[in-house]
Formats: structure tokens, C-alpha cells, sequence
């Protein structure tokens, strides 16, 4: 046992501050960005080790989103007003069905985009499911930092492709951990959809 924690320590480090991360976001704390750049560093170890090349790449894309999403968590945080949340807490609002339709043609471009340099430019076994993880993260990340109440649909969609992916792999604890996500991210998304205010709302607040 010892053995084994000593050669999975990194992955066993990424599972606890990947849980951390998740259930930050549904609390709607900006907490969730740097640990979830510590998340990421460590998984771009683990993925680029076990030949996941797609969601290795993920974890710097994952990295610049984290830095570009806290920012904006910030500068909300000053413009919204305290009379609605906690300040430690964000407002979520909800995509509009032109900009989901924009992010459904981006994840099809973006899918096809990287399974085909998996397939032709690297060794790599489990180009369909490693690309749609990718690609899906992407959508979703993007849609976090917005506040949109949907990101957590396609967050549940990424994790249950992520269970089967990461088992195959043999990454077990990762694969754990995901299956937890999938409990997460429902109870977030049934959270965030409660709180979700509308755009006249936002509006008046300001933002």
C-alpha cells in the first residue's frame, strides 16, 4: 500500500484539490481558481505520463482559463452589490439559446479538430473520448467564468465520459474521483439554477 501511494502520489494529490476545486465552484467561490491551477499542474504530470495528450494540453488551456475566470470573478465581486450574496460569492446567470447554439458549433469543430492531430500525430489509443473531454472542458471552463447556470450540464457530460476514459487508462483514483463529480455537479447545477438571475436583474445591479 505504501508502495502504491508513493508511485500515485501526484494523481492522489490532484484528486484532493480537484474535489476541493469542484465544490468550491458550486459554492460560487472564487477559491475555486488557485487551487484549481494547482489542480491542473498536477494533472498535466499525470495525463502527459499516461499518454492522455489532449487532456494534458487541457491543463494549460485549464491554466490560462483559471487566470482569466478569477480575474473576472474579482472584477464582478466589486461591481455587484452586497445586498444580493456573500462576498465571497458570485451571482449566475443563464446563456441566452444564440450563445449555447455558438458553443455547441464550437465544441463540434473543436472535437473533430482534436481527434484528428491525436490520431495522426501522436500514439495515442482513446482519441474520440480523450478529445471529447478536452473539448467539452473547454465549453464548459468558458462557461463557468461567464456564470452561466448551464455549465454545469455540460460539466455532467464531461465527467461521465471522464469515469470511463479514466478507468480504461487504469487511473483509478482519477476515475473515483470523477464518478464524486458527477454527485457535485448535480447538486450544483441544482443550486445555481435556484440563484440564477435574470439579465434585467444583473442590469440593474450593474454588471
Amino acid at each position: 500500500m505504501q508502495s502504491w501511494l508513493v508511485a500515485h502520489w501526484v494523481e492522489i494529490a490532484g484528486v484532493v484539490t480537484g474535489a476541493a476545486c469542484v465544490i468550491l465552484a458550486a459554492r460560487r467561490s472564487m477559491w475555486t481558481y488557485p487551487v484549481g491551477i494547482a489542480n491542473t499542474a498536477l494533472y498535466l504530470v499525470v495525463f502527459t505520463g499516461s499518454a492522455l495528450y489532449a487532456d494534458a494540453a487541457l491543463q494549460i488551456m485549464f491554466m490560462v482559463l483559471s487566470v482569466t475566470g478569477w480575474i473576472d470573478w474579482a472584477l464582478a465581486r466589486r461591481r455587484e452589490s452586497e445586498a444580493h450574496l456573500r462576498r465571497d460569492e458570485a451571482f449566475v446567470g443563464a446563456a441566452t439559446g444564440r450563445t449555447l447554439l455558438l458553443l455547441a458549433v464550437g465544441f463540434v469543430v473543436a472535437l473533430v479538430a482534436i481527434t484528428y492531430v491525436l490520431h495522426a500525430f501522436t500514439d495515442s489509443t482513446t482519441e474520440l473520448p480523450d478529445a471529447t473531454v478536452t473539448a467539452g472542458s473547454v465549453i464548459a471552463q468558458i462557461m463557468l467564468n461567464r456564470r452561466w447556470w448551464q455549465c454545469w450540464l455540460v460539466w455532467l457530460a464531461v465527467d461521465v465520459v471522464s469515469v470511463g476514459l479514466y478507468a480504461y487508462k487504469g487511473l483509478w483514483p482519477t476515475a473515483v474521483l470523477y464518478l464524486g463529480f458527477c454527485v457535485i455537479v448535480l447538486v450544483a447545477l441544482r443550486d445555481w439554477r435556484r440563484v440564477t438571475v435574470t439579465s434585467r436583474e444583473l442590469e440593474a445591479a450593474g454588471v
